[in-house]
């Protein structure tokens, strides 16, 4: 899993720093690429109980990034817009998928769960509580699709996401709540003998705050490509853009759902 994130981390942060030269900026792609990369691998060495000093290493990181910028981009190639979007791009990509490693890992989820009829299937508790917000949006973006085209009226920011309303934008709310209480009561407790607190309002809650988090994550994106002028982030996808045009919304969403989890998750009684 961290080799995979690692892949797409990368991907995302070449795409990123390809929507940033779009801007006008001139980042150290290949230092920001390969950052993107080694964070999902530094949070598993981190899990496989490897550790070092990481308020250290990121300090470190930043002051030779800034060194790096002063040498090859110079005051007449914008170094700090170059600097801060190297960093910003590694963050951004890297940083927040490392949020779905430590999801899959949760110090909660140490055990396999039976899911279907009968003997069922042996899934790993830690890949039920991922999916979780997975799903939750999943449903906001599907929600809020359906709902937008069937009575969108309001625009919600058309400076940013013309499409985008506000009725949309409710629709993705209410079906991401009914989506995280079906799949956490009728799974996660049922099967993975996981629970939220305060229930069913902490499960509202997770999904009520993962779709805003997931509607932020989409219009932030959009509003990066708006200033950049680009339509999509890559064509690496072919039909669907690229992998940021695809995962705007989990990488808010991930860290968002990594902090409730730790706030809300305990054993199911």
């Amino acid at each position: 899993m961290a080799g995979l994130l690692a892949i797409v981390a990368s991907i995302g942060a070449w795409e990123f720093f390809r929507i940033a030269r779009a801007g006008g900026l001139t980042p150290l792609e290949d230092v920001g690429i390969a950052l993107a990369g080694l964070i999902p691998l530094a949070v598993h060495a981190s899990f496989l109980g490897i550790r070092f000093p990481s308020l250290t290493i990121a300090a470190t990181v930043v002051v030779a990034t800034l060194g790096l910028t002063i040498w090859l981009r110079g005051v007449d190639g914008n170094p700090l817009g170059a600097a801060a979007s190297t960093i910003l791009g590694a963050i951004y990509t890297g940083g927040m998928l490392s949020f779905g490693y430590a999801l899959r890992y949760h110090p909660y989820a140490f055990a396999d769960a039976r899911v279907g009829w009968g003997s069922g299937v042996t899934i790993a508790s830690g890949a039920l509580l991922l999916m979780l917000p997975l799903l939750v949006t999943w449903a906001s973006d599907i929600g809020a699709y359906a709902v937008g085209r069937l009575i969108g009226r309001h625009k919600l920011i058309p400076s940013v996401s013309p499409g985008k309303t506000i009725e949309g934008s409710i629709g993705g709310l209410v079906a991401s709540v009914i989506v995280a209480l079906a799949f956490g009561n009728g799974v996660l407790r049922h099967d993975a003998q996981l629970g939220f607190k305060w229930y069913p309002w902490g499960l509202i809650l997770f999904g009520a705050a993962v779709s805003v988090a997931a509607q932020i994550g989409d219009l932030a994106e959009s509003l990066l490509k708006r200033e950049a002028g680009v339509k999509d982030s890559s064509r690496i996808l072919p039909g669907h853009g690229g992998i940021l045009d695809r995962l705007d919304s989990l990488f808010f969403v991930l860290p968002v759902s990594y902090l409730l989890t730790g706030w809300l998750v305990t054993w199911a009684r």
